[in-house]
């Protein structure tokens, strides 16, 4: 249902990644005549959607690799997820020097609690310079959230795709569907119904939000699911997305991960400059026993220990204790 006009750059760090097109999401015309229709006085919530439609213009900003971007970093940062890059490597060089629209097969990963699944995922939408939408299933109070309530119901309101899609920049922003796994099956709704036509590139370029009722072209968004366990996931979803096992990292990843934890915060805050530049091997050590999630607030918890104890070094007595508990705070003599 979309069209894209010529190409846009513009500027951005590194420069590898220019927004280059512009893409229709939705046809004026659709929203015109819905509005048209909508009694006087009635469905005032949803004349005010039609109206910032309409405001803002069906007009996004699709991102497409102009060569490939530095990944470097994130293969260092994200140890453990060495095959999701090279996928997304794989996928970004097939486009890179054609028009075709940047494509990513949806995708899963699974892993324990901790592991940095939703981390990666905010790495990719910073590495192609595109929005990322956020749904956290395991916190999901309405079935509706993906796809929008009809507008006959009270308190109705348009699902995450439409808002994403409408109210952001980006024809193809990242979508993140949090621990999709977690979905409770007591609703009378399914939360994920929407996604077996969302998945689809064919079906997701006319999507119709179950609020709003006007197609949506949802096909260029960029789809990242995070799971503990697949066997909670309907197979018409698994059916659609590419599916990778992320591990724990080794000992030597997990220190690495650890040193770059420290120096990001420390550099990410005024008082970091009070600490020692690099961290003791020693407390690296003990947070290679860590999940990668841990091990920020373990970080946090050490440097205001240690300020406590007058000390510009983080020690091991400074990490928290198993169990969440604060070891006893060491002073130097």
């Amino acid at each position: 249902m979309s069209t894209t006009t010529d190409l846009v750059p513009v500027q951005r760090a590194g420069g590898s990644i220019p927004i280059a097109l512009m893409r229709s999401v939705f046809r004026v015309g659709d929203v015109e005549r819905r509005l048209e229709k909508l009694p006087n006085k009635e469905h005032e919530n949803l004349r005010a959607t039609y109206e910032r439609m309409l405001e803002k213009g069906p007009e996004r900003f699709q991102v497409k690799p102009s060569g490939l971007p530095a990944m470097e970093h994130l293969y260092d940062e994200l140890p453990n997820f060495h095959e999701v890059l090279d996928d997304v490597k794989r996928q970004l060089a097939l486009c890179q020097d054609s028009r075709d629209a940047l494509e990513i097969t949806p995708m899963l990963l699974l892993g324990p609690p901790g592991v940095g699944k939703t981390h990666f995922a905010r790495e990719i939408a910073q590495l192609l310079g595109t929005g990322m939408g956020f749904v956290s299933m395991s916190s999901l109070t309405a079935g509706w959230v993906l796809s929008g309530a009809s507008s006959q119901w009270k308190g109705a309101r348009p699902g995450k795709v439409f808002e994403t899609l409408v109210d952001g920049q980006y024809a193809n922003p990242v979508m993140v569907v949090d621990e999709i796994d977690k979905t409770s099956g007591e609703q009378t709704y399914d939360p994920l119904g929407s996604l077996y036509s969302l998945l689809e590139h064919d079906t997701a370029g006319a999507f119709i939000d179950e609020f709003a009722e006007v197609p949506i072209d949802a096909s260029q968004v960029i789809w990242v699911a995070t799971a503990n366990d697949a066997r909670a996931i309907p197979d018409p979803i698994l059916n659609r997305v590419n599916v990778y096992e992320v591990q724990m990292p080794d000992a030597d990843a997990a220190r690495r991960i650890a040193a770059k934890l420290y120096r990001s915060i420390r550099a990410d805050h005024d008082w970091g400059s009070r600490f020692a530049p690099e961290p003791e091997a020693a407390v690296l050590d003990r947070l290679a026993d860590l999940a990668p999630r841990e091990m920020r607030r373990a970080w946090v918890a050490a440097f205001g220990n240690a300020k406590l104890a007058g000390r510009d070094t983080v020690m091991v007595q400074d990490l928290p204790a198993p169990g969440g508990k604060r070891s006893p705070i060491g002073f130097v003599q």
